[in-house]
């Protein structure tokens, strides 16, 4: 009946609601303020037989119109509205003492009020009507004035989610589905996503406040005619949504809002039942609910629903015992992670609500990236976070932390495999990306030129798919070392002796530094040969008979034994040659020919 005075519109629809008086499914009216703003309202059922349909018109408002009855006071359904309303963290108000005309308004004020201020909603403006005389109604249509220019703007290029309410067909014009739009701008030839069946419809028309529309922007009613798609395939509690900008989900992390009498107060645990209904929008969905610790849990629903990061949830126990109020407990939550990562073994659990705790009350782009570590960019936008840090390679976004510590990984990762075969041309990138654990070979080369930092290894090079070491000298050290091979261009095999090393000031430092960038071949001994000289020394070894001694072989190198012994040991070592018994060598495989007669 307020509705009705205040807009001139009938937001029962059916029959047997104008019948008997009583509100069964959600109504819609709409007016025009004097401030020129249009306001539109969602006619809630009250009876608690109907707290669901109750809860679909709410979940996607932006504002509430509180009306409590002067001759009947506060109600058991009043308790559980308003239980609903802090829930799901709805901020702005006004509360409606109506039937003034029949009792004095003044007891039911007090008493609202003071239930309202220790909810999300409150100090609100407060005031007494009667739809039968008027009163009171030009006061009432200026505070919703009031209130209309207090609420928040959306952004009008924001991610569009229209939660269905309504569901019919239109002789001539086909499926037309009705909402709340709460943000973004919808458009006739614009695409979206019907969540959760993730097929694709399009916008043959738009209707606003009854109204054909070129676009409409949230916060606003709309009814959009739907092509490809028929009503039998539609129902509340869909979802239209812009494709790329949501998670479709069935499990996620929330934290769990403290009841209204503990605000202020330190939390206490929340008693959340096993099984219970998560209620959005329009949608509600069963969950199973795994405690994380006394103020997080992990929900997993049987069905999926499309989130972000931050949007609130109504958590309800429908087979709980009434409570002192009359009403059934439900509980508020915030979304705080739309793709959890499993929890694997024994304290799993106390680490993520350790992790959780450790948030901000709205989560953002660096918490979460803490705990996946990479996400890419298109999975951080359906998420709901913002503020993105660039990407570290293509597409991905990676916790700089984790970043650095993988920087050190590639790093050990590729001085270990050259340690284990000096002669490959390096470690491969498949093989680094595998050792790591990355998604993509393009992670790996990124890291490999990211520049080194404190203890993350230093320069390496990526080249044909391998990766190697590269480690940037000082310029005297440089100089030293281009001397050196110098001196080895025409004599590969005549490694410069402690006096020449002494002349150029080459120490052992240096020359394992030069060894390390992958200058010089330092064997034991801090002996000096070119980068090459191990391949070098293989090819002339293979040509010799098989097996041969060492005199064999210094005497094919051109060297002496001071750097044919731990040239040979190092051939030993790198599978190139195998020592017998009588301390004669064997090629394991001597390059292009057949193996030697007398391997073993």
């Amino acid at each position: 009946m307020l509705v009705r005075a205040l807009t001139g519109m009938e937001p029962d629809r059916w029959e047997a609601e104008r019948r008997r008086g009583m509100t069964i499914d959600l109504g819609y009216a709409w007016t025009t303020l004097p401030s020129g703003d249009e306001l539109a309202f969602v006619d809630v059922p009250g009876h608690e037989r109907f707290i669901t349909n109750m809860l679909a018109g709410l979940g996607p408002v932006a504002a509430v119109m509180f009306v409590v009855a002067a001759d009947e006071g506060w109600m058991p359904q009043s308790a559980e509205h308003l239980a609903a309303i802090d829930a799901l963290g709805v901020r702005h108000g006004v509360l409606v003492v109506t039937r003034a005309d029949l009792a004095g308004p003044e007891p039911a004020l007090r008493h609202a009020a003071h239930q309202i201020a220790g909810t999300s909603l409150g100090e609100v403006e407060a005031v007494a009507v009667s739809a039968v005389t008027g009163e009171g109604l030009p006061e009432l249509t200026a505070a919703l004035g009031r209130l209309t220019a207090r609420l928040p703007r959306p952004d009008p290029r924001g991610a569009i989610r229209l939660w269905l309410d309504r569901v019919f067909a239109i002789k001539g014009s086909g499926t037309v589905v009705t909402g709340t739009l709460q943000a973004g701008t919808v458009r006739p030839g614009d695409e979206l996503t019907v969540a959760p069946a993730m097929r694709t419809v399009r916008i043959r028309g738009v209707q606003s406040l009854g109204a054909p529309a070129a676009q409409a922007g949230g916060v606003a009613r709309v009814a959009l005619n739907l092509r490809g798609v028929s009503t039998r395939e539609l129902g509340r509690g869909m979802a239209l949504i812009q494709p790329g900008r949501w998670t479709v989900t069935s499990v996620i992390d929330v934290r769990l809002a403290a009841a209204p009498g503990e605000r202020g107060q330190p939390p206490a645990p929340v008693p959340l039942p096993s099984r219970l209904t998560v209620h959005i929008g329009a949608a509600r969905a069963v969950a199973q609910a795994r405690m994380l610790g006394s103020r997080f849990a992990r929900l997993t629903l049987d069905r999926p629903l499309p989130l972000h990061i931050g949007d609130r949830v109504l958590l309800r126990d429908p087979g709980a015992a009434p409570d002192r109020t009359g009403g059934r407990p439900v509980f508020g939550a915030t979304v705080l992670d739309v793709s959890p990562p499993r929890l694997r073994g024994n304290g799993a659990a106390a680490a993520a609500a350790r992790e959780l705790a450790s948030w901000p009350e709205l989560p953002a782009a660096p918490d979460l990236l803490s705990r996946h570590q990479l996400l890419p960019a298109g999975q951080a936008l359906a998420m709901g976070l913002t503020d993105l840090p660039p990407p570290v390679a293509g597409d991905w976004l990676a916790d700089p932390g984790h970043w650095a510590q993988l920087r050190q990984s590639l790093a050990t990762a590729v001085a270990a495999h050259a340690a284990r075969d000096p002669l490959a041309p390096g470690l491969a990138i498949d093989a680094a990306r595998a050792e790591l654990g990355l998604p993509g070979r393009d992670l790996v080369e990124a890291l490999a030129a990211w520049p080194a930092s404190g203890g993350s290894g230093g320069r390496i090079e990526a080249a044909g798919g391998y990766l190697r070491s590269v480690e940037r000298l000082p310029a005297p050290v440089a100089s030293a070392v281009q001397a050196v091979l110098a001196d080895l261009a025409d004599a590969p095999f005549h490694a410069p002796d402690a006096e020449r090393m002494r002349e150029l000031g080459i120490d052992a430092r240096s020359a394992a530094a030069a060894d390390r960038a992958g200058l010089l071949r330092r064997l034991p001994g801090n002996i000096l040969l070119a980068p090459d000289a191990p391949e070098r020394a293989a090819r002339i070894l293979a040509g010799l008979p098989q097996p041969f001694t060492t005199s064999d072989a210094r005497q094919a190198l051109g060297t002496t034994r001071r750097v044919a012994i731990p040239l040979l040991e190092w051939l030993d070592r790198a599978g190139v040659t195998r020592r017998l018994p009588d301390d004669r060598r064997l090629m394991r495989e001597p390059p292009g020919s057949p193996r030697q007669d007398g391997e073993q």
